[in-house]
């Protein structure tokens, strides 16, 4: 004869699975691969020489102004946390990032949000109806400019829409970055629950003349609930 608790012992086995199957499932990290990303051209400015390599991405600007961009799947809406790296060779010289038409800067990394009832119709708009809706909100990390660490600035073409982070200013190196999307996303728009639903990368050189070789790696998502 079977005592209570071994009896008791299968039933709580059974509970335990029973529950952990109901839960949703949860991406804890997501590294985000540099293919397939769509390159975005700015009125005649020349683009900018992309090079998507796995985990890795490099250009080269020569007095030009583009960025490459890529929709998020649904899994990754709810990230809170970025991290990546990233390298400067040659670099633009420092500039005000708040003058439209004199914001030049190496690299800029763009986290793109939305409320839910938008980004669920997201992907059916291009990167230029994006940024345009009024519902959106953009992080950019930035490594450029004249202003210190942490600095955030308003961006002089999407208003109210996106805000510049300041992560380093002009100059060449290389560094690593770990970025805290919902604490920066209440600290600039009070706001911490919107969806990721897009990324974007830019290299701006066109306002200065000058040139920028500089890449990133090993951009990854992370912190989901």
């Amino acid at each position: 004869m079977q005592n209570s608790s071994e009896r008791t012992y299968p039933i709580i086995v059974v509970l335990a699975l029973g529950l952990m199957s109901a839960q949703p499932s949860c991406v804890l990290a997501e590294d985000i691969a540099f293919q397939g990303w769509t390159h975005q051209k700015f009125g005649v400015f020349g683009g900018n020489n992309w090079r998507q390599s796995g985990w890795k991405l490099s250009v080269v600007s020569d007095r030009g102004v583009s960025l490459l961009w890529r929709p998020l799947p649904e899994n990754s809406w709810q990230a809170t946390k970025a991290s990546w790296s990233w390298n400067v060779g040659t670099s633009v010289p420092p500039t005000d990032l708040s003058q439209k038409g004199g914001d030049d800067r190496n690299l800029a990394v763009y986290f793109i949000f939305a409320p839910q009832d938008l980004a669920t119709k997201a992907d059916d708009l291009g990167i230029r109806k994006l940024l345009g809706n009024p519902e959106i909100r953009v992080l950019m990390y930035v490594w450029g400019g004249s202003h210190d660490r942490n600095t955030v600035v308003g961006s002089p073409y999407l208003g109210a829409r996106g805000k510049t982070i300041v992560l380093r200013p002009a100059s060449t190196g290389q560094h690593n970055e770990t970025i805290d999307l919902r604490s920066d996303l209440d600290r600039v728009y009070g706001n911490r629950d919107l969806r990721l639903i897009g990324l974007a990368v830019s290299a701006d050189s066109d306002d200065t003349e000058t040139r920028i070789e500089a890449g990133i790696s090993n951009l990854r998502l992370s912190g989901y609930p």
